[in-house]
């Protein structure tokens, strides 16, 4: 439960979380950062952790001090972490995909998380890799379902590659852009509670669009 409260609160807070990371740790912040990334995206039973509000407070506080954050080294340095991340977790699905599929919890993930991302797959295909990233629990399972049998390797480095890309430098830089304004700065956390809100949409919508159909028939 303590955890559970630290986590809420580093997402919530995560700009003075981060601050505080750059003025104690000074650079050793870029490896936290790769390692928080690479986690979330890496380890299938670590869905949780921040990641589209993370990118986006690196961003802000890459445009309030560049000495401490510099956004040319958090963009390829994140994109390395999320390629790392979801190979891994892609090389894990084909290793564990089975036992773990077996099972109907273990740490914050439930097969029934498995079972909505391959949902995904058939619906979109190999976009289901770049779409996940932006999705919140999708982009932490996708790899792994991908691995665990729903996609050969060389269909799913092309979509990784270009989703890693368009997830870290588009997140990051719409921070580093709008991060630094006034009323962003004021409503920081607003802003990145309305991130996790727009983040969780799409599969909210799916699960309501799932529980019409089940009352419908």
């Amino acid at each position: 439960m303590e955890v559970l409260k630290y986590l809420f609160d580093f997402v919530l807070h995560i700009d003075q979380h981060l601050q505080t990371f750059i003025t104690e740790y000074g650079t050793l912040t870029y490896i936290i950062l790769f390692t928080i990334v690479f986690v979330e995206t890496g380890l299938v039973i670590m869905p949780l952790l921040p990641g589209d509000s993370l990118l986006f407070a690196a961003g802000a506080l890459a445009a309030a001090n560049p000495e401490g954050l510099n956004i040319l080294i958090v963009i390829p340095l994140l994109i390395a972490a999320a390629l790392l991340g979801d190979n891994v977790n892609y090389f894990v699905g084909t290793v564990f995909g089975k036992q773990i599929r077996s099972r109907e919890r273990i740490l914050f993930l439930k097969r029934s998380h498995l079972e909505k991302t391959e949902e995904y797959y058939k619906k979109w295909g190999g976009r289901t890799v770049i779409i996940a990233r932006f999705i919140p629990i999708v982009r932490t399972v996708a790899p792994f379902v991908a691995g665990a049998g729903s996609m050969n390797y060389k269909s799913y480095i092309k979509y990784c590659v270009l989703g890693a890309i368009l997830w870290v430098a588009g997140v990051s830089t719409i921070g580093y852009i709008f991060g630094n304004l006034e009323i962003v700065k004021n409503n920081f956390e607003t802003i990145i509670f309305l991130i996790i809100l727009i983040s969780i949409l799409p599969p909210i919508i799916e699960f309501l669009k799932f529980k019409y159909r089940k009352q419908k028939n």
